[in-house]
């Protein structure tokens, strides 16, 4: 493997300058190195530097080291790259890669909370233009659209651009939808959206000039004015016609010229799918922040009463694909960490006695953390709609109050089983009480003493068989009943029978109702 040497110019204003550097990347070729790479970070434009030195040279390679991935998209580098590397005879070599958040925020003003991932996904949509043999067309129309803002950039990045009759085109200079520019800001983004589409003007033939007024001075021009000065190449006002006036007209893509044959084509619209459309939705921040708290909220509601599994699934689902829409947000994880914080604060509450403390605190953790999200990075248009921080606030504040008004009346509520849950209930005399006897109770007999009214045996007047008694209490195996009331024998059902008659037997209208003796109750 052979070694090959290169130079390294760095940032242009640190290093050689002007003429001391052309004659040392000069000096550098005629040694026999490989390469001359310029750096480019705050101010100094890696572009401008090798478009310079590639006419002063004839052989030595010229390397980006390296264009800054949020300086500029995909498709600008891929047309900056790919113009210097004609001009020079092929001796261009992109480099790509981000600096750090002091760079890429503080100076380009682009959020960049992931920046290895999209550096892949950067070199990966360069390399697909670079590598494209399809030429592309850019029709501005129906009657009535508008290229405006990007909308210039991609027509001028066409290989053929065409514009509907009663459409328009212009307005190009940038904004900024994350706050003001101070005025060295503005300059200096300004002047680097110029660079990009005079490179894309250079390398489609197009017209430089209103390119750069569109840009610096947001210049509008109309349909016709645009094919006269040579902004777009043709008109045509529907898609047919745009196909029969393209037929034949040769341009240049990756692989070489190419002719376009679009004479009796089928053309195929491809519209967004319903799981593209679905993606879209979970990208609103509004969205996935409602699916991120609503899926917290089904999580602690299956913690709060385990076995219902509709709130577990439902809330694991909606949490994934909240953080999956989030994943596409520039999130400040300060305000995530404080959400999350707010649901175990609700967790710990049920399990701690606090009071309510703990919730209260989950509350305010959960109203801070959603306001702050999003990073201060993120622009208006990607702002949580209040409305929904404050609904979602109310939501919580409802749930724990039904959850508390359920746990009261659980707590109240007379218990239904065990030594608890015979207290209060109401059965009848089998063998008279005078004051110990038996009753039949819940479908059992049990051993009973009767009581006057309170919790123990106290002497009472003798209770007779078939008379409906209430449970007052339980001692070991033997219940301490009293006289049940008329309100309890009706909730419960007991029917009062008179009392027996000398043969055992109690009245009826259909005839005696034979009993066991006494001495066969046990």
């Amino acid at each position: 493997m052979a070694l090959k040497l290169g130079i390294n110019l760095g940032y242009w204003g640190i290093g050689p300058q002007g003429e001391e550097a052309v004659e040392l990347v000069r000096a550098a070729e005629a040694a026999g190195y490989d390469s001359v790479w310029v750096a480019e970070s705050y101010g100094s434009d890696v572009v401008s530097v090798l478009a310079w030195l590639a006419p002063q040279t004839e052989t030595i390679k010229l390397g980006a080291a390296i264009m800054q991935v949020p300086a500029r998209p995909p498709a600008a580098a891929a047309m900056a790259g790919a113009t210097i590397d004609a001009l020079s005879g092929g001796r261009f070599i992109f480099g790509f890669g981000p600096s750090g958040p002091q760079v890429s925020e503080g100076w380009y003003g682009v959020p960049y909370p992931k920046p290895w991932g999209r550096t892949r996904e950067y070199i990966e949509i360069v390399r697909a233009i670079l590598a494209s043999e399809v030429p592309v067309v850019v029709w501005v129309g129906p009657d009535g659209a508008r290229a405006a803002s990007a909308g210039v950039f991609i027509t001028y990045a066409g290989h053929v651009a065409a514009m509907a009759p009663s459409t328009r085109i212009g307005s190009a200079s940038p904004v900024s939808l994350g706050g003001e520019m101070d005025e060295t800001m503005q300059r200096k983004v300004t002047n680097d959206a110029i660079s990009q589409i005079r490179t894309l003007a250079d390398l489609r033939g197009r017209d430089a000039a209103w390119a750069e007024a569109s840009v610096r001075d947001a210049a509008n021009v109309t349909a016709a004015e645009a094919a006269r000065l040579g902004v777009v190449d043709l008109l045509a006002p529907d898609l047919p016609s745009l196909l029969a006036a393209i037929d034949g007209r040769t341009v240049e893509v990756a692989s070489g010229p190419v002719t376009i044959e679009t004479n009796g084509a089928e053309t195929v619209r491809r519209e967004p799918g319903w799981l593209d459309q679905v993606l879209a939705l979970l990208a609103d921040p509004t969205i996935a922040y409602i699916l991120l708290s609503l899926g917290g909220l089904g999580l602690f509601l299956e913690l709060s009463n385990p076995g219902g599994t509709f709130p577990g699934v439902v809330g694991g689902i909606a949490l994934l694909l909240g953080l999956f829409g989030l994943g596409t947000l520039p999130v400040n994880w300060a305000g995530a960490a404080l959400i999350g914080l707010g649901f175990l604060l609700f967790v710990l509450d049920l399990f701690l006695p606090s009071f309510g403390t703990l919730t209260i605190g989950g509350l305010v953790a959960f109203v801070f953390g959603s306001h702050l999200l999003l990073g201060s990075g993120a622009p208006p248009s990607l702002a949580i709609a209040p409305a929904a921080i404050w609904t979602l606030a109310v939501l919580l504040v409802a749930v724990f109050a039904l959850l508390g008004v359920l746990a009261g009346r659980t707590v109240l509520r007379r218990a239904a089983t065990g030594r608890e849950g015979l207290v209060g209930a109401v059965g009848t005399v089998r063998r008279g009480l005078d004051p110990d006897g038996v009753v039949f109770v819940e479908g059992e007999l049990w051993q009973a003493t009767a009581t006057d009214g309170g919790a123990v045996a106290d002497p009472a007047a003798a209770i007779p068989p078939g008379t409906p008694v209430a449970v007052a209490a339980v001692d070991g195996l033997r219940l301490v009943v009293r006289r049940a009331t008329a309100a309890e024998t009706a909730v419960a059902g007991v029917a009062i029978l008179p009392p027996y008659d000398t043969a055992g037997r109690h009245p009826s209208t259909t005839g005696a109702v034979p009993v066991p003796a006494q001495t066969d109750i046990t």
